[in-house]
């Protein structure tokens, strides 16, 4: 009983994202659903126990009515065996009656104990029961959240993009890079457009050169 209670306690007490936060290599849904599992597994266990609490309860008043049917059953045969005058049966039987009678106290203890476990293993399932529905409406959350984010986003158990993760990691070391590049494509796109710009002003000028050039010769050839 000890190791359900505690089981029980630590179930219902538990956090979600604590479970996921110490497991790495699965996704939170995985890590939910895997959770949920276990709880239901409690609540298995809670429920075997809870059976063999009943039936040692339906036992021991079983045990309790058969004795008292007996310690009847003796008390009219001790009443035969006097009016006989046969007093050896009557104190065999009175004997027997003692040892009924001792064990009643027991049968009385082990009834009102397994009633009491009873009461408190139905509790522990009724608080499983709920944890579990509880569980099951934050992966449900938890999916719709997902469903929404961006394709390949993988997000925690809040359903915020989880920058622990190692895809997560990668996509943003991918995005850094791409930011980089695209600033350095930025510069170099910038430099060459100042570049192209003087080139062209460079080939007017040269342009603008030889048509002065030609010009001269064409006018020195017909002086």
């Amino acid at each position: 009983m000890t190791n359900i209670a505690s089981r029980v306690s630590r179930l219902i007490s538990g956090s979600v994202n604590a479970a996921i936060d110490a497991v790495e290599n699965m996704s939170p849904d995985m890590v939910m659903e895997q959770a949920i599992r276990e709880v239901e597994g409690a609540i298995a266990e809670v429920r075997a126990e809870l059976g063999r609490a009943t039936a040692e309860r339906h036992l021991a008043s079983k045990k309790l009515a058969d004795n008292s049917g007996k310690h009847e059953e003796l008390g009219s045969q001790i009443e035969v065996a006097v009016a006989e005058g046969r007093d050896d049966l009557a104190g065999a039987a009175i004997s027997r009656q003692m040892d009924l009678e001792a064990q009643v106290p027991v049968l009385e203890q082990t009834v009102a104990d397994a009633s009491e476990r009873e009461k408190e293993l139905e509790g522990y399932i009724d608080a499983l029961k709920g944890k579990r529905a509880e569980m099951q409406e934050e992966l449900k959350a938890f999916k719709a959240r997902r469903a929404e984010m961006p394709e390949n986003t993988v997000i925690d158990a809040s359903g915020n993009p989880s920058a622990s993760h190692e895809i997560n990691k990668a996509v943003d070391r991918a995005s850094a890079a791409f930011d980089r590049a695209s600033g350095h494509a930025a510069d170099m796109l910038g430099s060459s457009t100042q570049d192209a710009a003087a080139m062209a002003e460079l080939k007017d000028l040269a342009r603008k050169s030889e048509v002065e050039k030609r010009l001269a010769a064409m006018k020195a050839k017909n002086a």
